[in-house]
């Protein structure tokens, strides 16, 4: 996941703040200092809301009201809707390698709980007997089902069906979040949550620059490669900074919807550029699932994006600049 490197801008009055929220890291960058505290009680609200509308982990979420309602129609936010309404849209796009139904899958595999719970791998389920198939889960194309109704404002996802719309949500809430910011103070601002970046407004003078690592919480000497975007968002999907251990095997977040079990390591991490978090968050996600053919799928979409596989190999589409100090593939 991207790791933001400090730009160092003389004259320019930069304001950075990063903590803790939805289970990762938040980072909050604006081109105009006095506007930091309205910037940060804004974002604080967006992540707030969207954690009350989309969390797994917490009981009084309108995820867990509808999963436990499945099968019925259920009154919901406008927010939540247009959680699923993007969730729906990503396995849409990507022909269901990215699916928000995947809900049951993602437990079983043993992502139960706050990934901060999950930090020092450990068995979840010492002396069960084994890793109970995963694939036990599924439901052949069960976002396809999902109703989605307007007045009112509710959804109904078919009995059997688990939401999980983590693959999205995180990334919808960085552009809500940038976006609010924008509107509100009128400064360039850029909004990372674990390293799903959005960006708003003017940007910095020469762009933001960013450090592209296989994990967010690297610093900006951590191998990777910097580069710098000037509008819309950035996103990296990977499978090296979420693992834990499942009955003695290492298990990782991002699951083939095909199968529910953790998608086969062709790429450990995938980084994609586009005019949103969200489409760019959707591509990333759908690369590790895709393997191999995504380089041909994500250069067909003109999606600049550099994909680092299980070897170290970097491979860049799209446009997605060079690096020399990288090997190339």
């Amino acid at each position: 996941m991207p790791s933001l490197a400090s730009p160092s801008l003389s004259g320019t009055d930069v304001a950075t703040v990063r903590w803790p929220a939805l289970g990762t890291t938040a980072v909050l960058m604006v081109t105009d200092a006095s506007a930091r505290a309205e910037a940060r009680a804004l974002v604080d609200a967006e992540l707030d809301a969207i954690d009350r509308a989309c969390s797994r982990f917490r009981t009084d979420s309108e995820l867990e009201r509808v999963n436990a309602s499945a099968g019925r129609f259920m009154t919901v936010s406008p927010l939540f809707a247009e959680a699923v309404q993007v969730g729906l849209r990503a396995a849409w796009l990507t022909e269901g390698a990215v699916d928000p139904t995947l809900g049951e899958a993602i437990v079983l595999a043993g992502y139960s709980r706050d990934f901060s719970e999950l930090e020092h791998p450990r068995d979840e389920l010492s002396g069960s007997g084994g890793l109970r198939p995963i694939i036990r889960a599924r439901r052949p194309s069960g976002w396809r089902l999902i109703e989605i109704g307007h007045d009112p404002c509710g959804v109904r996802i078919p009995a059997g069906v688990r939401l999980d719309l983590g693959a999205t949500a995180k990334a919808l809430a960085a552009d809500r979040a940038a976006a609010a910011v924008q509107a509100a103070t009128g400064v360039g601002v850029l909004v990372s949550l674990g390293g799903d970046i959005a960006t708003a407004g003017p940007p910095y003078p020469g762009g933001w620059v960013i450090h592209v690592t296989d994990d967010h919480r690297a610093g900006p000497d951590a191998p990777g490669q910097t580069v710098t975007i000037t509008g819309g968002g950035l996103a990296t999907s990977s499978t090296t900074a979420r693992r834990w251990l499942r009955d003695g095997r290492e298990m990782h977040h991002i699951l083939d919807p095909a199968t529910g079990q953790p998608v086969q390591p062709v790429w450990r991490t995938a980084t994609t550029a586009a005019s949103s978090c969200v489409d760019a968050n959707i591509a990333s996600t759908a690369a590790l699932v895709q393997g191999t053919p995504a380089l041909a799928w994500l250069s067909g979409l003109k999606l600049p994006s550099r994909l680092v596989r299980a070897t170290g190999e970097v491979h860049r589409v799209a446009g997605w600049p060079d690096d020399p100090s990288s090997p190339q593939a």
